[in-house]
């Protein structure tokens, strides 16, 4: 068989899930069966460094996406590609126009990543984008919460929809948890206190005000500091808030942190206080951490990464009083009971195993093309 040529075009290979999803499965393809390259456009991503030496990697000479469609057909065309994947409502538009126009015969695979919509504006512009998403040659979903939104709200067949859950590389996060942290945040963690910690970026949708909120609540039961690792436009505004609520001195702002991993493993307790998330790998990362895990049940991601509060707690999202009762609870648990809970975690990070995951969007891939192989279908 062939290789299988694989464009992966995003945005940037940023700090976000959707660069790191796409991190995954670009270092974890069988390099037998498919050649991948990726596409951005004009900007300096996080991840670029940790791509695979052998990954073509094409940056368009613009930093708009509209600019970007018949720049994109062009390399379609010239890589003589099978199959252009994509991630994100708009990327995903562009990824289907752009090889359109290629007139390449290649296929597009787009992934939807979180459940949007909910104002009458919005959810017009996702039917919008459900038209064009019925041009594509696979849909897939990463979570089954997201596929349903897909029915609901883009208008989008079920049986046009493969759910794949993301990848974890489990055998990264197991190398680098054990390496060492920045030595500016060692004293953080140098402490018999309890140390909560979080990441994502500083916008509304990880609600990290509730998170302040129910950690000023646990600090008065259970002396704690709370590390926050991410960027974004809200910095200024948690600050403010932690002052107000007094505890600035024990909320510590460290920024992005390539390796977050590192910082997981030394925390006794991982939050997620999103508002909405497609499927938040972060808490599956946690866990592989061996790091125990509250999070909202937002739609509609964790309750099924945490299979309904089996393997982490789920509070209303919110409700800093819940999150804060969850916490405690937590971090209560006698060393016996630890021990358990942090053992089924590890179990239930494997379940995400790159390895694994990576196989079935193989399947997707060979499938899109009607290709099968012996070895992929095993």
């Amino acid at each position: 068989m062939n290789k299988v040529t694989i464009l992966f075009y995003i945005y940037q290979m940023g700090a976000g899930g959707a660069a790191r999803t796409l991190l995954n499965i670009i270092n974890n393809l069988d390099r037998d069966k498919f050649n991948p390259i990726i596409v951005t456009l004009n900007y300096e991503g996080s991840y670029e460094s940790e791509l695979k030496e052998d990954v073509k990697f094409i940056k368009l000479d613009t930093k708009r996406l509209s600019r970007s469609i018949f720049k994109l057909a062009k390399i379609i065309r010239n890589e003589r590609v099978n199959i252009v994947f994509s991630t994100i409502p708009r990327v995903n538009t562009i990824a289907i126009l752009a090889n359109t126009l290629s007139f390449s015969g290649a296929k597009n695979v787009i992934r939807e990543a979180d459940n949007l919509g909910g104002t009458f504006k919005e959810n017009i512009q996702l039917i919008g984008f459900g038209f064009i998403y019925k041009f594509a040659k696979q849909i897939i979903s990463l979570s089954e919460g997201v596929k349903q939104n897909l029915v609901n709200r883009y208008k989008i067949k079920p049986d046009d929809i493969k759910v794949i859950y993301n990848p974890i590389d489990l055998k990264n996060v197991n190398e680098k948890m054990n390496e060492e942290i920045d030595p500016l945040f060692t004293e953080i963690f140098n402490t018999n206190e309890k140390v909560i910690i979080t990441a994502g970026r500083l916008v509304p949708q990880k609600d990290q005000h509730t998170l302040l909120r129910a950690f000023a609540t646990v600090n008065k039961q259970i002396k704690s500091r709370l590390v926050i690792l991410g960027e974004g436009p809200l910095e200024e505004e948690l600050m403010d808030l932690a002052s107000t609520l007094a505890v600035a001195d024990r909320v510590h702002f460290i920024g992005f942190q390539r390796n977050p991993y590192s910082y997981f493993k030394k925390a006794d307790l991982f939050v997620l206080s999103s508002i909405h998330e497609g499927f938040s790998h972060v808490i599956a990362e946690a866990l592989a951490t061996g790091t125990l895990v509250v999070s909202t049940d937002c739609k509609s991601g964790p309750r099924e990464v945490l299979d309904n509060g089996k393997y982490g707690r789920l509070c209303e999202v919110g409700s800093d009083n819940d999150m804060s009762n969850q916490i405690i609870q937590l971090l209560s648990l006698e060393k016996e009971e630890l021990n358990r809970v942090i053992d089924k975690g590890y179990q239930r990070a494997r379940f995400f195993d790159a390895k694994d995951i990576v196989s079935k969007y193989e399947k997707a891939f060979l499938a899109t093309l009607n290709l099968q192989d012996h070895k992929t279908e095993g």
